[in-house]
């Protein structure tokens, strides 16, 4: 039994994400956690779900405590005082779908090992019901979100900039707008009202899903645009003209003001180049795609930081969950001494192209070896993650989604990116014939 993908559970709501399971997943859990907080994002199938894991963490004797409508980074702050964290999210997948996601206390996604237990005992239904007299108590926790902040505001300086927030109609409209006002910030609020239908914008903070942003940006007068996914794990930027600040150039940005003397950081196999180049004199170590293999590798590393282009920032000294919130408090810090503007420009430059082709999950595996033996011959072939080949100018990655039904194809190269992209686009559509 396969639950988990690269970021927990997912799928639609009612359909492949139930009740049942939920209750099995709190019941499976609390067979070896005696105490957790359970948060939710404002997603409409979200306060069921979490009522069914609830139930099931108290059958099993695991007490728990109720942290409300919060950002998975708040929640995950939360996890440190319990034995786990519970997140009743899909991130940024559209408001259709649900999601559950489980925390260590030090902020780490429960990792493989962790969640094939849980998969272990819901296939054998290995269950423990206790006693009437042991069942687990509820209880709430007011201050995750004042807490999340005042850690933040420990590390962050601040500034008197203006800032425009579109947090989506998500989770990140608890707390991002609220803590840039403590920092000193001009703070304009956008989509920021809690909505589970997200009917403003689909949740993924991606350069086409934020026009609305790069245009206040631009009619404000601001110097910076912030903008988070459905649960605030995400936190991507618009620069002062209004333009989107890519995922690979936050990395590299990110890094340089967080990493000093030769450092180690941890980034995804679908890393551009420009993180590489950037950061002369340091040790770039790939994985697998998705936040919680970036945060495994970063902590056996010892990394100084890492994150994904998706938007996904991990600062290991406060957490290894990625925490958009805390992301977006040190881009202020940043922006105040630099443009972010300027911060671009003074960044090497490599063209690349994303793009996804949908793919039957029943029909992955086949694809991908049809796949692997079309692009065999372009250059030197790794499969750490999906199938990536490197050629002299450049390179090229095709890896089906761990969380959706298709394969995405990035590609990047010094000249003739798009010929590239274009060739391995269509044998990806060939192959799917």
């Amino acid at each position: 039994m396969k639950l988990f993908g690269s970021s927990g559970i997912r799928g639609l709501a009612n359909v492949e994400v139930t009740v049942d399971l939920a209750l099995k997943v709190g019941m499976a859990l609390g067979r070896s956690k005696k105490t957790a907080v359970i948060g939710r994002d404002p997603r409409v199938a979200g306060e069921m779900i979490e009522h069914a894991l609830i139930s099931g963490l108290m059958s099993a004797g695991c007490n728990v405590v109720r942290a409300g409508i919060l950002t998975t980074p708040t929640l995950a702050y939360a996890a440190r005082n319990y034995d786990c964290g519970v997140m009743v999210t899909a991130s940024h997948n559209p408001a259709q779908d649900v999601g559950i996601k489980l925390w260590n206390p030090d902020g780490m996604a429960f990792d493989s090992t962790q969640q094939e237990e849980i998969e272990y005992i819901i296939e054998k239904e290995d269950f423990v019901n206790v006693p009437w007299n042991r069942i687990g108590e509820i209880t709430s926790y007011e201050n995750a979100v004042r807490d999340h902040i005042d850690m933040i505001q420990s590390h962050s300086t601040g500034a008197p900039i203006r800032v425009v927030v579109d947090c989506g109609g998500g989770a990140g409209g608890t707390i991002t707008p609220f803590l840039l006002r403590e920092m000193g910030c001009e703070v304009i609020t956008l989509n920021s009202q809690i909505d589970g239908h997200f009917p403003a914008r689909n949740p993924e903070p991606k350069d086409s899903n934020l026009w609305m942003l790069k245009r206040a940006v631009t009619e404000f007068k601001a110097e910076l645009g912030i903008a988070h996914d459905g649960d605030a794990d995400r936190m991507m930027a618009v620069d002062e003209n209004g333009i989107f600040v890519s995922g690979d150039e936050m990395l590299a940005i990110f890094a340089r003001y967080e990493c000093k003397d030769n450092p180690k950081v941890v980034v995804p196999v679908d890393t551009s180049m420009i993180v590489d180049d950037a950061l002369p004199g340091s040790t770039i170590i790939h994985t697998r795609v998705g936040d919680v293999y970036v945060a495994e590798e970063m902590k056996k590393q010892k990394a100084d930081f890492g994150g994904e282009p998706s938007g996904s920032w991990i600062f290991p000294r406060i957490s290894y969950c990625p925490d958009g919130i805390y992301a977006a408090a040190l881009l202020v810090d940043i922006v105040k001494e630099k443009k972010l503007s300027v911060l671009r420009e003074e960044l090497p430059q490599y063209p690349t192209l994303r793009s996804t082709v949908e793919c039957d999950n029943s029909r992955k595996s086949e694809v991908m070896k049809a796949i692997s033996s079309r692009l065999a011959s372009m250059g030197e072939v790794s499969s750490i993650d999906g199938i990536r080949v490197d050629m002299e100018d450049g390179w090229v990655l095709v890896r089906p989604s761990g969380t959706e039904a298709k394969i995405r194809i990035t590609a990047e190269a010094r000249k003739n990116v798009e010929e590239l992209h274009a060739k391995v686009e269509t044998i990806v559509k060939e192959c799917l014939q």
